[in-house]
């Protein structure tokens, strides 16, 4: 059996790192299977890039353009939304015409258009997409908030500067999409029963199908390794306790970084004693900004893509933060855990589903800097920190291989393909 993952960036973005694994986890459980991005940025053979073009940049920009017309031109939430106007046509590509099943990802910004994931429909082919967040299944936003029309009809969009209106860019989107849905069957996955259990309340996925299967780790890879080294390696220090958050963009407002400076303020009011050894790991895009905010010492890194290198600084670590305020199943967490480091998360998303509260971690109140304090508190003072931690990386053994989630999707295409396993 031949699959073509289909994901705007190879490395870029968490629905990209967990495409990249997808890949390597069929490929080591005897699946073919190819990989189809936009922006290649490995030498990997089993990944294909578009040919290199200026219409890449100008399908990018005039998408933006639409968007920011219909906000009143500003600029405000411009990358919350998509309305994929404009995209590639992948059917005529060898790689496309070999496949026995197509698998899309995320495919925003430029990379399929609503007409493109037409064609690809009406090709015939069996259709597997993993929604990596809800944009799927609403009109035009990746995480739709407080905002509940996606579940009848979307309009009046809180993302468009003044709500836009009854018949705005939502509307129009979300009627294209329920048109398109409706040309051929098409297999929904979600990462997380949290984001499966919001799919299925919209509109546009009425009477389908959606599977839970969670992402998948290289547990090979992401395994504990000595701490002292790992730190030498990182360049941290050693005679600290260390902390980490980590995020594509730090300035993500959706990412929670105020939660947790205020969570470490109350951390350090508490705990005065700490503010000489417990020092913060940032990295991430524009990871020195905001460091003012944290009475510890702050060391910012860049963001990283090297898988080596993150093995290293989650070695290097005590404990991973994740004070986002909307998640599906964190790539982060995932590997965090796997290298025995124990962490702290807001109950939302699917970060319960992989935080098992006061056994692996510790699960927050929603928006409460006081509970994450008390979860980064409970984790760095307890004496059987080697037993959570051991039962992080035991979590995920359990949940995340290669091997587990690789039987479940090739359970999903035997299905959509007649075949029997």
């Amino acid at each position: 059996m031949r699959v073509l993952i289909i994901n705007t960036s190879e490395r870029t973005g968490g629905a990209a790192v967990a495409a990249s694994r997808l890949v390597e986890a069929l490929k080591n459980n005897g699946v073919k299977a190819t990989m189809l991005v936009r922006d290649k940025q490995t030498d990997e053979i089993c990944v294909v890039g578009l040919k290199r073009s200026w219409l890449h940049l100008w399908r990018f920009l005039w998408e933006r353009v639409v968007i920011w017309r219909a906000n009143h031109f500003r600029r405000h939430r411009l990358f919350d939304v998509d309305i994929a106007n404009t995209g590639c046509d992948v059917t005529s590509l060898p790689e496309f015409r070999q496949a026995d099943v197509i698998h899309l990802h995320w495919i925003n910004q430029g990379m399929l258009s609503l007409k493109g994931i037409e064609r690809i429909l009406r090709s015939g082919k069996p259709v597997v997409w993993t929604m990596h967040d809800l944009w799927p299944c609403t009109g035009i936003c990746h995480y739709p908030a407080k905002c509940d029309h996606y579940r009848t009809e979307c309009h009046h969009c809180p993302y468009i500067y003044k709500g836009g209106g009854r018949r705005d860019l939502s509307y129009r989107t979300f009627k294209k999409k329920q048109a398109l849905y409706g040309i051929a069957r098409i297999r929904f996955v979600a990462c997380s029963q949290w984001l499966k259990e919001q799919a299925q309340t919209s509109a546009l996925l009425v009477g389908k199908n959606v599977v839970n299967i969670p992402n998948a780790i290289n547990t090979n890879l992401y395994k504990p390794a000595d701490k002292r080294l790992a730190r030498e390696k990182a360049r941290l220090p050693q005679d600290k306790r260390l902390l980490l958050f980590g995020s594509l963009k730090i300035t993500d407002e959706r990412k929670g970084f105020a939660y947790l400076a205020e969570a470490c303020r109350i951390l350090a009011e508490k705990h005065p004693e700490w503010k000489e050894s417990l020092g913060v790991v940032v990295f991430g895009r524009h990871s020195e900004q905001g460091t003012e905010q944290f009475p510890f010492q702050v060391y910012s890194l860049p963001y990283i893509t090297d898988e080596h290198t993150l093995v290293d600084i989650y070695n290097a670590v005590d404990l991973f933060a994740i004070p986002s305020l909307e998640e599906n199943l964190p790539n982060m967490i995932m590997e965090a855990m796997a290298c025995a480091v124990p962490c702290v998360g807001f109950n939302t998303g699917g970060i319960p589903e992989m935080i098992d509260h006061l056994h692996n971690g510790y699960v927050a109140q929603y928006r409460s800097a006081d509970d994450f304090a008390n979860g980064l508190h409970w984790i760095l003072s307890d004496p059987d920190y080697a037993e959570l931690a051991g039962q992080a990386r035991r979590k995920v053994l359990a949940s995340y291989s290669e091997s587990a989630v690789a039987k479940k999707y090739t359970d999903v295409y035997n299905e959509i393909t007649g075949k029997h396993a």
